[in-house]
């Protein structure tokens, strides 16, 4: 799968192993991936948080990115998993924070 971007330098692509790890979002900027995302609608279910974090992990090992997010229906907040820094960050803020300043990325915090 693969879409554009609103950056025309960025491309959206989808990412799965052999052993049925996936990613829902992988930005690239030409050759570069600059962040890996997940979407998840409840992340306080153990067993769901436990696979989407380990399907970002494994993304980060193969593709060698350190800006990994899960989008959420509420939750937000930032935890370190393996050395890995992991940012939950509710989808409408996200989505606002994506249209107020398109230039500065996805995260929220950069918006401010």
């Amino acid at each position: 799968m693969r879409r554009k971007a609103l950056n025309p330098q960025e491309n959206i692509y989808y990412w799965q192993n052999s052993y049925n790890c996936e990613v829902d979002f992988v930005i690239k900027e030409g050759l570069k991936v600059k962040q890996l995302i997940q979407v998840c609608y409840d992340i306080k279910n153990y067993d769901t948080k436990k696979r989407e974090i380990n399907s970002l992990l494994k993304a980060d090992e193969k593709l060698k990115c350190n800006d990994l997010l899960i989008l959420t229906y509420d939750y937000e907040g930032e935890e370190k998993v393996k050395g890995k820094r992991i940012k939950f960050i509710p989808l409408w803020r996200w989505s606002i924070s994506s249209y107020i300043s398109p230039h500065k990325g996805r995260n929220p915090s950069d918006a401010h």
